[in-house]
């Protein structure tokens, strides 16, 4: 009998484990970024969304690959969107010719080079990613 409540027990406690490793750690800070001769500061939540949702071409939108955790979560935190949402956007966009895809990069550091190589450019990364080679012109929780 104590045998099989050890058991129970032993098998209680790796269940709790694979719970716990199941939920997500907490999101790092996304920071949008510009080139640092960019005259912007300071943007708002609102005024990022505009330029990563094709509502205005005032900045060239760089974005991290489709299916990227970080692309994920800044369009959720930016704009309360989800990868199909955005999708859809764009989608329309393009299709109606009033605008073309932002260009996708893989990594943080392709997004910093091509944010640091177009006056114009505007991205985001990991907070922890960003270097003097971009300006953070807002900082996403």
């Amino acid at each position: 009998m104590k045998t099989s409540l050890k058991a129970a027990l032993a098998a209680a406690a790796v269940s709790a484990l694979a719970a716990l490793s199941a939920v997500p750690a907490a999101a790092e800070e996304i920071a949008v970024i510009v080139n640092p001769q960019n005259a912007a500061t300071k943007m708002h939540t609102e005024q990022a969304a505009q330029f990563f949702l094709g509502k205005s071409s005032m900045f060239t939108p760089v974005d991290l690959a489709e299916g990227s955790a970080v692309r994920n979560e800044f369009y959720k935190k930016v704009a309360d969107k989800d990868a199909a949402q955005v999708k859809a956007i764009w989608s329309k966009l393009v299709f109606t010719g009033k605008a073309t895809l932002p260009k996708e990069y893989k990594t943080a550091a392709e997004v910093k080079k091509a944010v640091a190589a177009d006056p114009n450019g505007i991205g985001y990364i990991e907070k922890s990613a960003v270097d003097n080679t971009v300006k953070v012109i807002l900082t996403l929780q």
